[in-house]
């Protein structure tokens, strides 16, 4: 991935994963991306260690590891730094 894909990558995993998430996140855009990133760089490899295979689509598995890592990731912020709504 791209640097610039990463940046995309992590504001879209990071904003759906406040969509699925309940009540409101007390939470910067920034900080949003910052943990999509970090998310999805993981949920990707993540989904190549379980075997998970390119495709010549959407990897849909992929993306949804990610979302429900950036979602945790976003909670446990929340959590640590106080910032629960």
């Amino acid at each position: 991935m791209s640097i610039l894909g990463s940046i995309v990558a992590g504001l879209v995993v990071g904003l759906l994963a406040r969509v699925f998430l309940p009540g409101r996140q007390n939470i910067s855009l920034v900080m949003t991306t910052i943990i999509g990133i970090v998310a999805a760089l993981v949920g990707w490899w993540l989904a190549g260690v379980l075997g998970v295979r390119s495709t010549s689509g959407v990897d849909w598995i992929r993306w949804i590891i990610s979302i429900v890592l950036a979602g945790i990731g976003i909670v446990a912020y929340g959590n640590i730094t106080g910032k629960r709504a």
